[in-house]
């Protein structure tokens, strides 16, 4: 505000307003707007992922989006699962009738794996299937009352929930495993685009954000004439605590399309400039894991082994201090793209030394330095975090 219309605005203010505020501070994201806020396969922190209940949930709590990562089932339907292999995420295993459909040592992106997998079932099996929790910590009282969605559920429930509420939510699918499909002749790209397009959402203005880990199905998806604003995700494989970066090993090393064509880049490629301005040539933003922005790193005896600053018997994430943030965010906004990283989570186990268990604290960190959105299983805590920070600029 110029110096000249304090005075006028003090006059204009009094006896009208119990209280007037100068300018807020402006947001520091890409487009100047409050940071956006995805529920993370619905609210998972609360009931079982990647159902039309725990994305209700999310929306409930004030969620900006909901984010189904899609995979395809044997008739070629998309549904909401984060892993082909059912094992993980339902009570495939409980059910005599399917024991017959399980797999040993199956090969999914190069990584062996035991158990069920959702191209080895119709729609019509996948629906008496029931969710369960993936994580043992969280609740599970609600596992296997829920059933699997399908991409077109979860588009009509945005769509519906849109209406009510007079506000828009978006959808944010994730193409998963995208060559593993395509390689069994279930491509996701198409029926993506075709979902996306019966729907009147195929523009840059679309409430829809597309992402993948792998550029190739983002740049085929731009081939079919998909127009929505896509994301390119990066991964890692965990913190090194010793000298704060991350390290990288298969199947998190590298996109699996980039493995399978030799090309032996990693992931971290892609956060320098010039990774940054190729991801521009296909895609709007970047989603990569949040220690790409602030790094984590722990404190070393003279043995060399980390310190357990909280004395809980165990030297992990929760002895890891938070490091001075990169400058990720101010490159990509340079490049053009805006900055979506994942995953927020309340527990303490995945909270930082710093942040004194208190997962808004971790939030604010992230707010401050123009985050641009964030992926969250708890979107009420990320929201309530959110209005701290707009009080904190004056909004």
């Amino acid at each position: 505000m110029t110096p000249f219309l304090r005075p006028l605005l003090a006059v204009l203010c009094a006896g009208v307003l119990a209280a007037c505020n100068d300018d807020p501070d402006p947001y520091q994201t890409l487009d100047g707007n409050q940071t956006m806020v995805v529920g993370h396969r619905g609210a998972s922190g609360t009931l079982p992922e990647h159902t039309l209940e725990a994305y209700q949930r999310a929306i409930d709590q004030g969620a900006d989006a909901i984010e189904p990562d899609l995979i395809a089932t044997k008739d070629g339907v998309l549904i909401a699962r984060h892993d082909p292999n059912l094992a993980y995420s339902t009570n495939v295993a409980s059910i005599a009738k399917f024991a017959d459909r399980k797999r040993t040592d199956y090969l999914v992106d190069g990584e062996k794996q035991t158990g069920w997998f959702a191209h080895d079932f119709t729609l019509a099996e996948i629906r008496e299937l029931g969710a369960i929790a993936t994580d043992a910590d969280r609740p599970q009282q609600y596992n296997g009352q829920y059933k699997v969605p399908t991409f077109q559920e979860i588009v009509d429930l945005a769509k519906t929930q849109s209406t009510k509420l007079g506000r828009g939510i978006a959808i944010y699918p994730e193409t998963k495993n995208p060559t593993f499909h395509r390689d069994l002749g279930l491509a996701l790209e198409p029926k993506l685009a075709a979902t996306l397009n019966a729907a009147g959402w195929n523009s840059k203005t679309a409430p829809v954000f597309v992402q993948s880990f792998e550029p190739s199905s983002l740049k085929q998806m731009r081939t079919l004439g998909l127009n929505v604003r896509m994301v390119q995700l990066i991964d890692a494989d965990w913190y090194d605590y010793k000298t704060g970066k991350l390290s990288y090993a298969a199947p998190w090393d590298r996109p699996y399309d980039w493995t399978k064509a030799g090309d032996t880049r990693l992931y971290s490629v892609m956060v320098t400039p010039a990774g940054l301005a190729e991801i521009k040539t296909y895609a709007d933003g970047i989603g990569p894991w949040k220690p790409y922005i602030i790094p984590m790193k722990g404190e070393y005896d003279a043995a060399g082994n980390m310190k357990d600053l909280n004395g809980d018997g165990v030297a992990d994430l929760r002895d890891a201090s938070s490091q001075p943030a990169t400058t990720l965010i101010a490159d990509a906004h340079k490049a053009g793209l805006f900055v979506h990283a994942y995953t927020f989570r309340n527990e303490g186990k995945r909270l930082a030394f710093d942040h004194k268990g208190d997962p808004k604290a971790e939030y604010l960190q992230y707010y401050r330095l123009g985050l641009d959105g964030l992926f969250s299983d708890f979107p009420d805590t990320a929201i309530a975090a959110r209005a701290a920070y707009a009080k904190e600029l004056g909004h």
